[in-house]
């Protein structure tokens, strides 16, 4: 699943964390999880540059599916988290939704067979970017101590209770958001990958046994494989929605006017 099918009778050894790790392509600096990257973003420029090429009243496939995607963003995520001043939000979380849900769905993608997101190095990328965008937002607008105390100092609280408070509102602001942001769409990808390869590696290694009963078996772990990328499938959408949306609402925690 690791992008090079393998016989199973020539495994020494079952699949492991290092079937995450494709051969590189030229070098350490050109990876098979690198190339991906940037097909997805080209496919993403090419597609809404061809969908609004010639905008239409009357809108054809391309245009009506980008419309969709931005119309669900926009709507569904930047005005329900941040009302009205959400909409200025709206290309960027549209963005980062489809790009995304596209490396997401290389997983299930015969030739990729698994997404750039399964690596933890991709969601710290994409997670830093909200990160420091939020912060940024709110330092802008509140001033950096302002915002600071607003992000740690809980209203209305007496004061021996902030010794206990602060640090917790620290790690909960400044930590543990990204940590958890970046972990939770691994983590999902990294499971889900995992759970594709068991199955369908499983299913040639019990194809090769000597038993003709474990070879008959076999044919459960390839259905359940098919039935784990339809799966994938639908989780891929949602991690993409579920980033998306925490990452919106970060951004309207940091503009609020109070903790």
């Amino acid at each position: 699943m690791s992008g090079q099918l393998v016989v199973a009778q020539d495994l020494p050894w079952p699949p492991s964390v290092g079937d995450f790790y494709p051969p590189n392509v030229a070098g350490p600096w050109v990876t098979k999880f690198g190339i991906m990257v940037w097909i997805a973003v080209a496919v993403l420029i090419i597609f809404f540059m061809l969908a609004y090429r010639k905008p239409k009243l009357v809108p054809g496939r391309a245009q009506w599916a980008a419309e969709e995607v931005y119309g669900l963003i926009r709507n569904g995520v930047a005005k329900d988290q941040m009302g009205a001043a959400g909409i200025k939000f709206a290309p960027y979380l549209t963005v980062l939704f489809s790009f995304i849900v596209l490396t997401n769905l290389f997983s299930i993608i015969p030739g990729f067979q698994i997404s750039p997101n399964s690596h933890i190095a991709f969601p710290i990328v994409l997670t830093a970017v909200s990160y420091a965008m939020y912060n940024y937002i709110g330092v802008r607008k509140h001033g950096f101590f302002k915002y600071v105390k607003m992000s740690l100092i809980l209203p209305n609280v007496p004061w021996p209770m902030h010794f206990l408070l602060v640090p917790i509102e620290f790690l909960q602001n400044f930590i543990i958001r990204p940590v958890t942001l970046a972990l939770r769409l691994f983590a999902n990808m990294f499971a889900g990958h995992l759970l594709l390869l068991v199955f369908t590696i499983g299913g040639f290694v019990m194809l090769a046994s000597d038993s003709l009963f474990i070879q008959a078996t076999s044919v459960f772990s390839f259905l359940m494989a098919i039935l784990m990328a339809f799966f994938e499938l639908l989780v891929a959408v949602l991690q993409a929605y579920v980033f998306v949306v925490l990452s919106a609402n970060y951004i309207s925690t940091s503009m609020a006017d109070a903790h």
